[in-house]
């Protein structure tokens, strides 16, 4: 379920950043209007007042509101992961005391060995 609902977010999210990229692309921006300033009697929105916001720069907060909450949704489900034990120690069974074997005596040399030729 956790892999789905990311893999959904993931693609809202890239829609919503590729529609956000297309809307800012088309309008109008503030400094087209720069020649204005030089003779042209509209150059009030320039360094004034722009007036009332239209549908693409609405469409576009709103878009870029979407784009934030994916962004804090796709961290959310990056994270809610299960975390990695800190220690080896925290995932090993636990073993009752005396049920620890001792290890294996050391094998005794057998009789006809060089080992005993060599001198000390």
């Amino acid at each position: 379920m956790g892999s789905f609902m990311f893999s959904v977010v993931l693609t809202v999210h890239v829609l919503v950043g590729l529609g956000v990229i297309g809307l800012v692309l088309i309008q109008h921006g503030k400094g087209a209007d720069m020649g204005a300033a030089f003779g042209s009697g509209s150059s009030g929105s320039l360094f004034g007042a722009s007036g009332s916001a239209n549908f693409l720069s609405r469409t576009t907060a709103a878009l870029a509101t979407v784009f934030f909450l994916t962004s804090l949704g796709l961290s959310y489900l990056a994270t809610d992961r299960q975390k990695a034990p800190a220690s080896v120690m925290d995932v090993a069974p636990e073993v009752p005391a005396g049920a620890v074997e001792a290890p294996p005596a050391a094998p005794a040399e057998p009789s006809d060995s060089k080992a005993q030729s060599i001198p000390k």
